[in-house]
């Protein structure tokens, strides 16, 4: 037990000062209705707040109500193009909003679940917005290298494919600090 403790306080204020040395920011966001009767866009937009930290606002109006939703979301890392890198998953978002039992999608939904209206269970109707989204790398248990990197997400409503939106971000941590 002791020798827990003694990891968890050198590794705390390491994890600390690694947080302070590293640039997590959003690069671009396209958000796209394949079906503009069912989805519309008001609003998928970046806003830079200062020189390393950039908003995301989304503005979603569902248009009928939505009972079934699949959401498929692949992480891809920028190499001479993107290529796949960490994860590809496809999930139940109204089972996921239920129970949370999925822990790397639970990871994803506590980074933005505070700047968002999706936060109750299906179905989903009107507008549906995420609201001032910034990253914070904090949040995220473990480090992922240096590089670009792009999250494309494919909604799905009742078997069907509605609407897609890629975020495009950049992690770099900065080594003259560390």
């Amino acid at each position: 037990m002791k020798r827990l403790l003694i990891i968890w306080m050198l590794a705390h204020p390491l994890q600390h000062y690694q947080c302070s040395a590293v640039i997590f920011k959003m690069t671009n966001a396209v958000c796209e209705s394949y079906n503009k009767t069912w989805v519309e866009f008001g609003l998928c937009r970046l806003r830079a707040v200062s020189r390393n930290k950039v908003c995301l606002n989304v503005d979603a109006n569902l248009l009928y109500p939505v009972h079934d939703v699949i959401v498929k979301a692949r992480l891809l890392k920028r190499a001479n193009g993107y290529k796949p890198w960490l994860y590809s998953v496809s999930f139940d978002g109204c089972q996921f909003i239920r129970r949370r039992n999925n822990a790397l999608i639970r990871i994803v939904w506590e980074l933005f679940k505070e700047y968002s209206t999706i936060n109750h269970t299906c179905p989903y109707v009107g507008l549906q917005q995420v609201k001032n989204f910034y990253l914070r790398s904090e949040k995220l248990p473990t480090p992922i290298p240096t590089g670009e990197y792009l999250l494309m997400i494919d909604w799905v409503f009742n078997k069907k494919p509605q609407a897609a939106t890629n975020v495009y971000f950049t992690f770099v941590e900065d080594l003259k600090d560390s």
